[in-house]
């Protein structure tokens, strides 16, 4: 908790209430809940969706739920989505043309959309990566219209981390475990010796939301605690980055034999661009019907791991594996920060989680490192 900052405290049950003042304001919740065998990110209808007593054990290339012994609805690391799949959707139609009776087509941009979202349920790492969608995709003279569209006016509700998963690293990439700006509330999760959660807000619109709500002051005891239990998720976290400065050791590397060894593991799937909270990158394709009276262009994600990805006149810049993985691990950790001021990695380990391969891009870092201390003791 920031210094200066004044914190409350609000019962489990009242979380309802808190639904309750953002439905009234016309707000679409969105945020964790249980489908399919993970903690996924969807439309939720009450509190009573989120999931409550679930827990996740989570390696390189393992992801399973367990129930706990308790009730914590946050006790849970980053699924297999972020909230990247609400405002910057896989698929969104981009405008539709009709062939007119003169020949002529008539072109109908695809309108905005009329949801405003509350992301309920945020992690730090993840408004750390919405940082960076916000600077690529609503920035400069083009901004892209469906991200634009759906962020605009969104109330983020971010949850700090109490346990972290054995995939997470943000305290080493310093966008979390604690929650600094970018929220309009923020909650931290207490179970013992009842459960409540401690708020603070981050926003005019926050604390206008939280009036709505029942609260009671919080004991300086329980500010300290609660920062506590974000403090030791810090602690514990075993996975981290390299401590050197990261941009000069990935240009170093450029030519590193290690690279043919990620080669070798690479499925060149693309699971971690798709999973990862801050990769953006997307193409498009028209669709017409039989006529060819009637055509649809829509934008959906691809991925640098895709050979037609890097495709120019006369074929692919980037045919192996190996190319493809160190274009992404180079521009997620070497050269984004020069183009956007921050690293392309948040720490949220979901590339690690969800890579079948296993590969674990803390590891491959350290493994440059390493790599690179023997050549100039060499």
């Amino acid at each position: 908790m920031r210094s200066g900052d004044t914190a409350v405290l609000i019962d489990v049950a009242d979380l309802s209430a808190l639904f309750g003042a953002l439905h009234r304001r016309g707000y679409t919740i969105v945020g964790p809940m249980v489908r399919d065998g993970a903690v996924v990110v969807a439309e939720l209808g009450g509190a009573h969706e989120l999931p409550y007593g679930w827990g996740v054990d989570t390696e390189a290339g393992h992801y399973r739920l367990w129930r706990r012994a308790d009730d914590a609805a946050f006790a849970h690391c980053a699924g297999p989505q972020s909230f990247k799949d609400v405002l910057h959707p896989p698929r969104a139609r981009l405008w539709s043309a009709d062939r007119a009776p003169d020949g002529t087509p008539e072109v109908v941009p695809e309108p905005p959309s009329e949801k405003r979202y509350a992301l309920f349920g945020a992690r730090p790492c993840d408004l750390a990566a919405l940082g960076v969608l916000d600077r690529v995709l609503t920035g400069g003279d083009h901004p892209e219209p469906v991200y634009t569209g759906r962020r605009d006016g969104t109330f983020v509700v971010v949850v700090e981390c109490t346990e972290p998963g054995a995939t997470c690293f943000c305290a080493s990439m310093g966008t979390g475990p604690h929650a600094r700006d970018g929220f309009d509330l923020a909650l931290t999760e207490l179970v013992d010796p009842d459960h409540r959660f401690l708020v603070r807000t981050g926003s005019p619109a926050g604390a206008e939301i939280l009036a709505e709500v029942p609260t009671r002051p919080a004991p300086g005891e329980t500010v300290t605690a609660a920062a506590g239990l974000v403090d030791r998720a810090a602690a514990t976290m075993t996975r981290h980055m390299p401590d050197e400065p990261l941009p000069p050791l990935i240009a170093a590397s450029r030519e590193s034999p290690h690279w043919d060894d990620v080669a070798s593991r690479c499925l060149t799937c693309g699971n971690c661009t798709m999973v990862c909270p801050t990769c953006f990158c997307t193409t498009t394709e028209e669709v017409t019907d039989l006529t060819g009276d009637h055509v649809e262009r829509w934008r959906h994600w691809d991925s640098c791991f895709s050979v037609d990805f890097s495709y120019l006149h006369g074929g692919a810049v980037r045919t192996s594996g190996q190319s493809r993985y160190r274009q992404w691990i180079s521009h997620k950790l070497g050269t984004w920060p020069e183009q956007f001021g921050m690293s392309g990695c948040v720490g949220c380990g979901r590339c690690i989680a969800w890579c079948p391969a296993g590969i674990d891009i803390t590891a491959e870092a350290a493994a440059l490192a390493a790599s690179r201390t023997g050549q100039e003791q060499s």
